[in-house]
């Protein structure tokens, strides 16, 4: 994976007024911190930030943050982005500095290739994990992990233990889980039946959204 230079500036203030001027000047207040260092208060250009979001997958993306013209460079994750809620435009990123000489933990998405015999017999691909979280030192954070489905039939399932990574990347498990599954259509349907009668109640949200500006 290639490193994402961006350019980034230190600010000294800090609060909702002086968040909303650098927004208005087109740049993005954010953070940078981590177990080694203090954090430290930086500045992003807009413009720049959403030309990478549409070219890479931000969330697996490691950035070379070139501070303040290059008075230092610092390896950092993207670790949260907080979005307005009506117009959706970018109001705080925070950084996660990161050793690239140490193993991080990230989540990617699973992707599959080739249409099952099962599929062409009438049966359905069920996904059941679509994104797995991977062990591995920043340089070989992958893309996705690619699943050839082509031989898979009815009745059929790919287990986690059936994932052959390489010695780069682990993904961490204590049981052998189902990623994926070729189900008959019945059984997808009963599936899809319970869900939806389980409804927003078995729901859980796993993000939360701050108001608040660094």
């Amino acid at each position: 994976m290639n490193n994402i230079e961006l350019q980034a500036e230190t600010r000294t203030t800090t609060g909702n007024g002086p968040a909303r001027v650098l927004r208005r000047e087109g740049r993005v207040p954010a953070i940078l911190y981590g177990p080694a260092s203090e954090p430290l208060m930086l500045s992003v250009g807009t413009r720049d930030i959403e030309t990478i979001f549409k070219e890479s997958s931000v969330s697996r993306s490691i950035f070379n943050l070139v501070i303040d013209g290059g008075k230092e460079t610092k390896a950092a994750m993207i670790k949260e982005l907080q979005a307005h809620p009506v117009h959706h435009g970018l109001i705080h990123i925070d950084f996660y500095a990161v050793d690239m000489t140490r193993k991080v933990r990230v989540n990617v998405p699973v992707v599959t290739t080739g249409k099952a015999i099962g599929v062409e017999m009438g049966g359905m691909l069920q996904i059941i994990r679509r994104e797995l979280e991977v062990l591995c030192l920043p340089h070989a954070i992958p893309q996705a992990i690619t699943i050839d489905i082509t031989n898979l039939d009815v009745g059929q399932s790919v287990h986690v233990e059936d994932i052959q990574m390489g010695s780069e990347v682990e993904i961490p498990h204590e049981v052998n889980f189902t990623i994926l599954t070729i189900s008959s259509l019945k059984k997808a349907e009963e599936a899809e039946a319970e869900e939806g009668e389980e409804g927003v109640e078995g729901a859980e949200i796993e993000e939360e959204a701050e108001a608040g500006d660094e």
